[in-house]
């Protein structure tokens, strides 16, 4: 019995931490540093078409009226709108943003595919800007790291004020992006 209680206590006792210079090798941390960079962009990238649609580039300008939402547990929602063209005809039933609330009416751009649309204006396009300022965040701290794995000490402070900042706009920029998305 005693040497269950010493394998329990030994489970707890701190293991020897790998020496200095430990990193995963240059293939390792040049296929690393390709991921985060790929991390970094890909919030760019998804958000485009919101973008294009919330500034009016593309899709058909309109009025969207919400017309219910249909509430799928743990804070999500599903919400159905309708969307009524500036250029007249009949209204298109379409998918609203679950940010929604039944009988909200607001400005929106419907999507080429028909089955969306996307509030404009200000606070359409602040909202579709959330995504790229998560980019702009995990991309904060890749030129710190760039420095550390090529060994460079001159500019290292720089970089991490550089990090700090960016960061700092990062978390500016989602929060008002998803203020303006909620109001």
């Amino acid at each position: 019995m005693s040497s269950a209680f010493e394998d329990l206590a030994n489970a707890f006792q701190p293991t020897p931490t790998p020496g200095p210079g430990r990193t995963p090798g240059k293939i390792g941390m040049a296929i690393l540093l390709i991921l985060w960079t790929g991390l970094a962009v890909l919030p760019f990238v998804v958000a485009v078409p919101g973008l294009k649609l919330a500034t009016g580039s593309i899709g058909t300008p309109g009025t969207l009226t919400v017309v219910s939402c249909e509430d799928l547990g743990q804070g999500r929602y599903d919400c159905e709108g309708s969307f009524a063209p500036d250029s007249g005809g009949d209204a298109i039933p379409v998918d609203a943003s679950p940010d929604s609330s039944a009988g909200d009416v607001r400005r929106a751009q419907l999507a080429p595919e028909g089955d969306r649309a996307v509030p404009t204006g200000t606070s359409g396009v602040l909202a579709a800007l959330t995504m790229p300022f998560l980019g702009v965040g995990v991309l904060g701290f890749l030129p710190y790291v760039l420095l550390y794995v090529l060994k460079v000490r001159r500019g290292r402070r720089a970089a991490v004020a550089l990090g700090c900042l960016l960061t700092l706009v990062s978390l500016v920029g989602v929060i008002v992006g998803m203020v303006a998305a909620y109001s």
